[in-house]
């Protein structure tokens, strides 16, 4: 889950043993598809680092954003991950440098929420209903995990704003595998069922507004009244 994620990053980061300065060959090509968006986050201004984590990581995410001392983390978990080759064989050949950039504009999205002090927030007005029949341990999870299914739609909408800017000619077909990918072992209203907010993106031009990985608060919280 995206919440034990993140705390693990947080306690690998500790050590500045864990920047590896050799990349294996699945690293570096995903490396090269993130860079446009790296340099655009460094322009912008964003306090930005990347990690690469030399320890197995088979059970991570191959690519995902921690928060250390106010700057960002763009951390790879890819060594013995199979699911860092699975990610890249699940994408047409001629979109995977686009994906690749979606995919860490969307993190780079969680990086702008969290320096704006607004993770896990909720827009003025919303709050989130919670099953009358949860005891108080299922009921802090429950909260939890409708947290991070808010951030993780927000990041989508960052990330296929970023491909509405940079790759118009390749939307429809990158909102399709990111439909596909959201809707692999879906579990509805779990952490990464964000098929609300994707709906609201069919058409890419909703998110010309989206600047320096921050979208419109508007559609953002539409997704919101939409999420069950």
């Amino acid at each position: 889950m995206k919440q034990a994620v993140f705390a693990w990053i947080a306690a690998a980061l500790a050590s500045q043993a864990c920047i590896a300065a050799d990349l294996n060959a699945t690293e570096r090509r995903w490396m090269a598809g993130v860079w446009p968006v790296v340099a655009a986050g460094k322009a912008a201004g964003l306090p930005l680092d990347i990690v690469v984590q030399p320890q197995p990581a088979s059970d991570a995410a191959p690519l995902a954003m921690g928060f250390v001392d106010g700057r960002c983390k763009l951390v790879f978990s890819m060594r013995m991950n199979d699911e860092a080759t699975a990610t890249l064989e699940r994408i047409e050949p001629a979109l995977l440098d686009a994906a690749l950039e979606l995919m860490a504009a969307h993190e780079l999205g969680h990086c702008r929420r969290y320096l704006d002090g607004a993770w896990f927030g909720l827009p003025h007005g919303f709050s989130t209903p919670v099953p009358a029949q949860l005891d108080d341990v299922s009921r802090a999870a429950y909260l939890q995990m409708q947290a991070v299914r808010r951030e993780e739609g927000y990041a989508d909408l960052v990330g296929l704003a970023w491909t509405w800017q940079h790759h118009p000619q390749h939307y429809a077909r990158l909102l399709g595998w990111l439909n596909a990918e959201r809707s692999r072992d879906r579990i509805p209203g779990s952490h990464h069922d964000t098929l609300a907010w994707l709906r609201l993106a069919q058409d890419g031009s909703v998110l010309a507004p989206a600047a320096n990985f921050a979208v419109p608060t508007a559609l953002w919280t539409a997704g919101l009244g939409a999420e069950d």
